[in-house]
């Protein structure tokens, strides 16, 4: 059975800004963002990857016809081939009823409460009703699915079905938060032989989003919402929550059946609904590292401790002793890691595809295993952890080509796999920043190696001159350490995790650590860490060993390619502009150490 999931809408970003650009809605702040296409073979994931990578439009929200065509391609189908597409949103009648009723009781005014029960309809018919996306699709693809084959997702069960798929289909308990679904924000329950049961009662409308209100409370501090979330996380590393904190105390309401609301109920249409309020509890906003980090850090609290209150619940609700956490809040890094500790759970799982980059994933997930087809001998079959590397990859012949693109301006030398590690290893143990480019793209927001910025993290000034001169980004901004799986627990406070392959939980360096890798270290003394195996990244598993065999240093900073504003690099083309643009000290593109001419 051939399965092909996709998230995008061609017209989503234009209605927002015609209909709804007055309400403080940010372009990143739509539906359909972190557009993708996903393909599921007889219950094997063969191809995913994120729009913004080939159309090179950071998040977008876009129809993904580039991520379609190549997943197509990357398999050697057709649509013809395919037996089941799958959306992840499933907007219906009674969703766009729903939502309408609750605009009608809202304290807008009249004429404002009119014009957005239109909008709504408008949006509805125009852009995610089941017409419309069909139509979408073949407007966009020539192609026009048989209904019969189309599956439509609830967005929060694609979110839990990415989680429970990318982890191996045990059986788990899931918690999905983010900045709202269909209708809602929140929701937990079980996943058991690929069935999913709701807890219906613990779910949470959008009026109660925790997504959204830390994406307000990011657009306060003058950044980009649902796109710089992890800007007021890295700010909250500066200052200890105030106390009493005005967000616990005010504003953050806990119920007994496991669910919180807002003493103030969001505007889910408008970002600023809550800025006096802000201005109320912290004084008027101040551009200064204080006040930011301060606000940030009462967020970053708040947010902990209403998802901990979820998980508390969660526990009396279910005897299963693994649980899933999926969701945009779920890359809220900070919290993961007191989350699972304070928690009975004997493992706690966040994919690489948490946020709405894997649901693409989760929706033919989903649709396959929801297909009265599939056999429980097929999910064994299927059931093993998923590599994160699942993108485009480039061969000899398109490295040569795009470097030929660039004669005169760069000078590439082709080495073998052992010569590429004894030689990275030796540049490293300078101070000197790479860029690192090999096999498949990895999916997700975050650079896990393949398409990778990184150096040594003993020199003491390495993470201002990469967030100054390379990525051109804020300095308060940590990078991550690579790190042996094996030897992570040794530098690392791990607790009761023992690895961390995705960059989705935060630890504290023991302290006699600290001086040793100060480029890998924020400023509350933690790091957010990819653990690394021979089997996962076996090149650069291998640096990594040569590069401590030579330095005694135990990790190697590792952050994006990419600058502020564009999308991790994708092909050769990609990573040599990239390269040219910035003050990248040298290039490594499959087998091809590349340095800049004089010129």
């Amino acid at each position: 059975m051939i399965v092909l999931g996709c998230n995008g809408f061609s017209r989503v970003s234009e209605f927002f800004s015609e209909r709804l650009g007055a309400t403080g809605i940010n372009k990143h702040y739509l539906l359909g963002h972190d557009a993708a296409a996903a393909l599921l073979v007889d219950g094997r994931l063969v191809a995913a990857v994120e729009e913004e990578r080939l159309n090179r439009e950071k998040k977008t929200t876009d129809f993904p016809t580039h991520a379609i065509d190549w997943c197509l391609e990357e398999a050697g189908i057709t649509f013809d081939d395919v037996d089941l597409f799958a959306f992840p949103w499933n907007w219906s009648p009674q969703i766009l009823g729903e939502i309408q009723d609750g605009i009608r009781m809202s304290p807008l005014a009249e004429d404002a409460k009119s014009q957005l029960i239109d909008d709504m309809a408008d949006l509805f018919g125009q852009v995610v009703s089941h017409e419309a996306m069909l139509a979408d699709f073949e407007a966009r693809t020539g192609y026009r699915p048989d209904p019969a084959k189309v599956r439509f997702v609830p967005h929060h069960l694609a979110h839990a079905t990415t989680g429970y798929y990318l982890a191996g289909m045990k059986d788990a308990a899931f918690l999905v938060s983010d900045g709202r679904a269909e209708f809602f924000s929140t929701l937990t329950g079980e996943i058991r032989d690929g069935r999913i049961t709701v807890f219906d009662d613990t779910a949470t409308g959008a009026r109660y989003s925790m997504g959204t209100l830390f994406s307000s409370i990011t657009r306060f501090l003058g950044f980009v919402p649902n796109n710089d979330e992890y800007k007021v996380m890295g700010l909250a590393g500066y200052a200890d929550p105030p106390t009493p904190n005005p967000f616990l105390d005010n504003l953050l309401v806990l119920h007994d059946d496991g669910r919180y609301t807002f003493t103030k109920p969001l505007q889910t249409d408008n970002l600023r609904s809550h800025d006096a309020l802000f201005e109320e509890y912290f004084g008027p906003f101040e551009d200064t590292l204080e006040y930011t980090s301060r606000v940030s850090a009462a967020a970053q609290e708040m947010l902990n401790v209403a998802t901990a209150h979820q998980v508390r619940h969660l526990e009396k609700r279910t005897d299963l002793d693994r649980l899933l956490f999926e969701g945009g809040v779920a890359l809220n890094c900070l919290n993961n890691t007191p989350l699972f500790e304070g928690s009975r759970f004997e493992d706690m799982q966040v994919s690489f595809g948490a946020s709405d980059t894997g649901i693409t994933i989760g929706a033919a997930a989903h649709a396959w295993l929801g297909d009265p087809g599939t056999e429980p001998e097929d999910i064994r079959a299927a059931s093993a952890p998923v590599s994160p590397y699942l993108g485009p990859a480039y061969d000899e012949a398109a490295i040569e080509e795009a470097l030929e693109g660039f004669t005169g301006r760069v000078t590439a030398t082709r080495l073998d796999d052992d010569e590429v590690v004894e030689h990275l290893a030796k540049l490293l143990t300078e101070k000197v920043v790479i860029g690192y480019f090999e096999g498949r793209v990895e999916h997700g927001p975050r650079a896990l190696g393949h398409r990778s910025i990184i150096a040594n993290p003993g020199f003491d000034d390495i993470k201002d001159i990469i967030n100054t001169r390379v990525k051109h980004r804020e300095p308060f901004r940590p990078f991550a350490p690579l790190v042996l799986e094996e030897q992570a627990p040794k530098i690392f406070e791990m607790g009761r995790k023992t690895s961390s392959p995705y960059m989705t939980f935060v630890f504290p360096v023991r302290d006699e650590y600290k001086d040793r890798i100060p480029g890998a270290v924020h400023v509350d003394g933690t790091s957010r860490i990819q653990t690394l195996t021979d089997e996962g990244t076996p090149r650069l598993t291998a640096l990594l060993r040569k590069f401590i065999e030579l330095t005694d240093t135990p990790c190697l900073i590792n952050t994006s390619f990419n600058v502020a504003g564009e999308p991790i690099v994708c092909s050769p083309t990609d990573a040599l502009n990239c390269f040219l643009g910035t003050e990248i000290d040298y290039l490594v593109l499959g087998n091809h150490l590349v340095t800049k001419t004089a010129n």
